[in-house]
């Protein structure tokens, strides 16, 4: 029976994967223990987020994933390198050092040659060659293919058994140099006696479905091969102990094929893993409480756009306008270029479905012509906005339901027809007559925007936006109308109810919500360290108009801490390693601003960042990935720390390690005893590069900063807010949920008490949709002027009359990174949610609410801006949704202020421990069982207040400790 796939072409790093991952079953009544859930995933690059839900994964490691790049989001120890033992193919880098006379056949179907084992320096050629490289990218565990090779040349039993001796002999020299290797033997039946006790788990292939990859065939397995198998499970189970896995194929497609492999494989008391023929999308494994779900709900919409060379993806329009609306619906985003391979195969398992924005001709017109096609032919549904990128006719027209419009527009164009449930959201169309897209929709599509001309004797008629059987489109300029004179921009189409209906996107789908948790909108509050070195200009301890003496200078993180301390909420501060250091700018004032640091990380409210060694301004440049000025070259870009572009450090160069994990440690030796530095707060125009992302992962810190979230009255349109990060390669850079204070205080210039319009922001992203959390997002300069530390104190003040959660900015990247991997899918009439349990809530449609009398991980819900808030116990859940109206009357937990763990319900009531970083509050719903409860707090009787229609209660904690876990009691009258 054939093995896997093991060649990796030019063509894997265009593939992208999206369908859905699942973990782990409980133990069955005659297991011994809970066996391990495996995944293989063969393509490029490797979906980080979406194989996070395993505990082993298997990758190609020529796909260039390494998993010391992404200790930070999954543990490194689960990922397992395909090494082939018994086969080698040419395109390996170490093929040309092998001595021909150690290949002693070839398989054509696989373009390999086989390996002898028996050949002398062959195993001590493939740790040092094959194995050790791997082990220093980070890999811990080994996938070893191709175990049973051999028999192909071996003809007699004498040459059966040096060859397997040859095997046995690699397999334990990779454990003498690496003990701590994990190793999945595939096969190798034959050579259990002598190595079983160095196995993690075995593999095999084609239970009950196979794949022919001479015929390129998905096929069914013969009885007779399946039973030889189960034969040889047994032994590795009863007489080994050791968990098995099978791994079956069926089409990417096929749901139904899927479920019933892993059933049957199952019932076996094996491990399933059911993937496509190439190993190139994430496969169906074991679920923590349920088989295959009925249907799963990719939550990855791909973003096919230009991008400009040298320039970032921050600037594009799929992060500033599409990726906001789709994460708001709850779907990640990734991105693809024109200008490069775009993902190839059946896109419609992978991907929710494609968004495209083409503002420039298309590099290579025929192949995209035929991409695009592909995508309708598979029933991908696809959105195209600002231009088609090809012409619009012949074939593909009507395919696209579309007809070529011939002539002009003329002078003038006019609304004819316009669909006001979706058009004219932000302002009114303005038709353009010399930028137009010639064509009108057939009789199956929905014009949304038709134009006509206004000259007279002219019948120009066409579409200008729609929603068809493919999808949907709005051509330029009638999605974003962009107005560069005032550097704004209007959504003219309403983008959520557009890329609903053009992506066919469910309206009832749980949406992962990073801005709230437990019913409360989430708070929080980070500083940036510019200016930590800018003397106060006032008296910062008596608070009137006074200019600081250089005698007894004050510093503006004197008058910062005394904020910081006053409103005791959890504040992450970060400082520039370069500005307080001796060799940086001010070596006179550096031993004072390091005191400051230190009484600031002090603060028990205060988490530790860095703000980087020397604050770029202009990453790409600095990096030497964008152009400079007046010199592009790598060698003009690290000269860029001398033209203005960071502090100026003698003798200094940029270097990635230094400005990231170097200040890092730097800013450690500042901390006091049990803190460390847990965030990275990007600098300058924030715009880093994949590499740098990359360095905060490796340093075991998350990462924030960008987006320029900046809705105001004086620029009221959803295109000012930005989504919750982008990815980069594989690696994610989260945003800031708002703009600092620079904008509100015209950089500085004044006014300075301007960061009051921040409330705007905070009003204008919370009503009448919560799209953002409340982030209280400043420099250390805030701390020099009297207007601005008042301000700050006036917006804390407002700020805490408002029903908020104040988390610290590393718990918000936290939900943000949960958010990229989580899993949603359908269980029957079920949703099933799986993360990694530092997101806690999913947004339900208004009106609908989940049915708590038969729901799994759900703690209770709120109705709040945009739809009803559902909160989660931890890391799984599983519920139906309902009607509000035919809710189970039961009590549930509709608010806290903390961080909730331990929930449990009960016949009368549930119990649970609350830990908040302020004084904790937490308020009960259930409508008249509610008002029958009992609510004891580590014992006490607690007597409710009543807060908008709800029971909210106060336990007492200690002052010294108020994120002290309290734990509740709600025993409810039957």
């Amino acid at each position: 029976m054939r093995t896997l796939s093991r060649s990796i072409g030019s063509t894997l790093a265009s593939i992208f994967a999206a369908a859905l991952a699942m973990t782990l079953l409980p133990a069955r009544a005659d297991e011994p223990a809970r066996q391990p859930s495996i995944a293989l995933f063969y393509g490029a690059p490797v979906p980080v987020g979406q194989l996070s839900a395993f505990d082993a994964v298997v990758v190609e490691p020529d796909s260039g994933f390494s998993p010391s790049a992404h200790a930070a989001q999954s543990a490194q120890s689960k990922w397992f390198a395909y090494v082939s033992v018994g086969e080698v193919t040419p395109v390996r880098a170490y093929y040309k050092d092998m001595p021909p006379a150690w290949l002693k056949g070839s398989n054509a179907a696989w373009a390999s040659r086989i390996v002898d084992q028996s050949a002398p320096g062959w195993p001590q050629f493939f740790v040092e060659r094959v194995i050790a490289p791997l082990w220093e990218r980070g890999y811990r565990g080994f996938f070893l293919d191709t175990l049973d090779s051999y028999q192909s040349i071996a003809r007699t039993d004498d040459e059966r058994a040096q060859q397997q001796a040859g095997v046995v002999a690699v397999i334990r020299a990779i454990k003498a140099r690496y003990p701590d290797a994990r190793l999945i033997f595939n096969r190798g039946f034959e050579l259990m006696p002598q190595v079983h006790d160095l196995a993690y788990a075995v593999a095999f292939e084609s239970l009950y479905r196979g794949w022919n990859q001479a015929a390129k065939q998905y096929v069914a397995v013969p009885a007779a091969d399946r039973e030889w198998l189960l034969g040889q499970t047994r032994t590795l189970r009863e007489r080994y102990g050791l968990p098995v896995l099978s791994i079956d194929y069926c089409p990417p497609a096929d749901r139904e094929c899927a479920r019933d492999a892993v059933d049957k494989i199952t019932a076996q008391g094996l491990i399933p893993y059911v993937t496509d023929g190439a190993l190139q999308t994430v496969g169906i494994g074991p679920a923590r409480a349920a088989m295959v779900p009925a249907a799963s709900a990719s939550r990855t919409i791909l973003v096919v756009q230009d991008v400009a060379p040298g320039a970032d993806l921050n600037v594009t329009p799929g992060v500033r306008y599409v990726s906001m609306p789709l994460n708001w619906l709850g779907y990640r985003v990734e991105f693809a270029d024109i200008a490069k391979p775009l993902p190839e195969g059946d896109l419609s398992k992978r991907y929710a479905g494609v968004v495209v924005w083409l503002d420039y001709p298309v590099p290579d017109l025929s192949a995209f012509r035929d991409w695009l096609e592909a995508q309708v032919d598979n029933h991908t549904p696809v959105a195209m906005l600002t231009t088609f990128g090809v012409d619009m006719s012949g074939d593909l027209a009507r395919k696209l339901d579309l007809e070529p419009v011939a002539g002009r527009a003329g002078k003038r164009l006019r609304v004819e027809s316009m669909d006001a449930s979706m058009m004219g959201f932000e302002m009114q169309p303005q038709p353009d007559p010399h930028d137009t897209a010639n064509v009108r929709v057939g009789a199956r599509s929905h014009s949304l925007l038709r134009l006509a001309s206004a000259d007279a004797g002219n019948a120009f008629t066409i579409d200008a936006a729609a929603i068809t059987p493919w999808g949907g489109y709005a051509m330029r300029p009638y999605a974003v109308f962009e107005m560069p004179m005032a550097n704004q921009a209007r959504w003219v189409l309403q983008p959520i109810r557009f890329f609903r209906a053009a992506l066919r996107l469910p309206e009832d789908m749980p949406a992962p919500d990073p801005t709230t948790e437990n019913g409360r909108r989430l708070l929080m509050t980070h500083i940036d360290g510019d200016g930590l070195a800018s003397r106060a200009e006032f008296d910062v301890n008596g608070g009137t108009m006074k200019v600081s003496t250089n005698a007894s200078p004050q510093y503006s993180g004197d008058a910062l801490y005394n904020v910081i301390r006053q409103f005791g909420l959890p504040t992450t501060v970060s400082v520039i390693e370069g500005e307080i250091s001796d060799n940086g700018p001010y070596p006179k004032d550096a031993p004072r601003l390091r005191a400051i640091a230190r009484e600031l990380f002090a603060l028990p409210n205060v988490e530790m960042a860095s703000h980087t060694y020397t604050h770029p301004l202009q990453w790409m440049r600095v990096t030497g990935l964008g152009k400079s000025s007046g010199d592009d070259t790598a060698e003009g870009a690290s000269r860029a720390n001398y033209n203005g572009l960071s502090i100026d450090i003698p003798g200094y160069r940029y270097d990635t390690g230094r400005e990231i994990e170097g200040s890092i440690r730097y800013i450690d030796t500042l901390a006091p005893a049990g803190k460390r530095v847990k965030m990275l707060l990007w600098s300058g125009d924030c715009q880093v590069p994949a590499s740098v992302i990359q360095a905060a992962d490796n340093a075991g810190v998350y990462n924030m900063n960008g987006g320029d979230t900046l809705i105001t009255k004086r620029y009221p349109s959803w295109a000012a807010i930005a989504p919750l990060g982008v990815n980069k390669d594989g690696f994610f850079q989260v945003f800031a949920p708002n703009q600092n204070e620079e904008p509100y205080t015209d950089l500085w210039h004044g006014p300075y008490y301007g960061y009051q319009r921040v409330l705007e922001t905070f009003d204008m992203t919370e009503t009448p949709i919560r799209f953002k959390p409340v982030d209280v997002y400043y420099h250390m300069f805030s701390g020099t002027k009297y207007a601005s530390v008042k301000t700050l104190s006036e917006v804390y003040r407002a700020l805490s009359a408002q029903p908020l959660m104040p988390v610290y900015a590393s718990e918000y990247a936290r939900k943000v990174q949960d958010f990229e991997r989580m899993d949603v899918s359908r269980d029957g009439d079920f949703w099933r949610i799986h993360g990694n349990g530092d997101l806690r809530t999913v947004r339900l449609p208004e009106g609908r609410v989940p049915d708590l009398a038969s729901a799994e991980g759900v703690i209770g819900y709120k109705a709040g801006p945009g739809g009803v808030y559902v909160s989660l116990s931890g890391a799984d859940a599983r519920f139906r949704i309902v009607d509000a109206a035919h809710a189970a009357k039961l009590p549930y937990l509709a608010e806290a202020n903390g961080a909730v763990d331990r929930f449990t319900r009960t016949a009368q009531g549930f119990s649970f421990e609350l830990a908040s970083h302020v004084a904790p509050r937490f308020a009960i719903g259930g409508e008249a069982r509610a008002n029958a409860c009992v609510v004891r707090a580590n014992g006490r009787t607690l007597a409710p207040a009543i807060a908008q229609g709800r029971r909210v209660y106060s336990p007492p904690v200690s002052k010294r400790n108020e994120s002290e876990a309290v734990h509740v009691d709600v025993v409810c009258a039957s």
